[in-house]
């Protein structure tokens, strides 16, 4: 199975535990140059940007250590497209999340995994 498969499988999880959890998913593999930001979702009047990462083993460590300053960055621009695309006139509270999945499929959700200001 190829990487994108696999990520894809993973982000429905992702999606399925953001909407049984009651948040609203507004887009998902918003890509915009070379960023892209997995999911989109609003929890009630907030914005989260959500970064998945799976790792089968924890080897090379654990999926949120991947979401390094470069990745962060990555996603906060393609966060800036996406409010100046969709809200221009007012920027709602927003704040950066990663969903990590093990192996074993178990389901770890870093909200305000980083910060950045708009």
């Amino acid at each position: 199975m190829n990487t994108r498969l696999i990520g894809s499988r993973f982000e429905e999880q992702a999606c399925a535990y953001l909407e049984d959890a009651g948040y609203r998913i507004l887009a998902r593999n918003y890509r915009v140059y070379n960023a892209e930001i997995d999911i989109v979702a609003a929890e009630k009047e907030q914005l989260v940007f959500i970064e998945v990462k799976y790792r089968r083993t924890f080897s090379f460590g654990y999926g949120q250590e991947h979401v390094d300053k470069r990745k962060q960055h990555k996603i906060f621009l393609a966060a800036q497209q996406y409010l100046l695309r969709f809200h221009a006139k007012r920027t709602p509270p927003c704040r950066f999340d990663v969903i990590a999945i093990d192996g074993d499929g178990r389901l770890e959700h870093i909200i305000n995994a980083f910060e950045r200001s708009f």
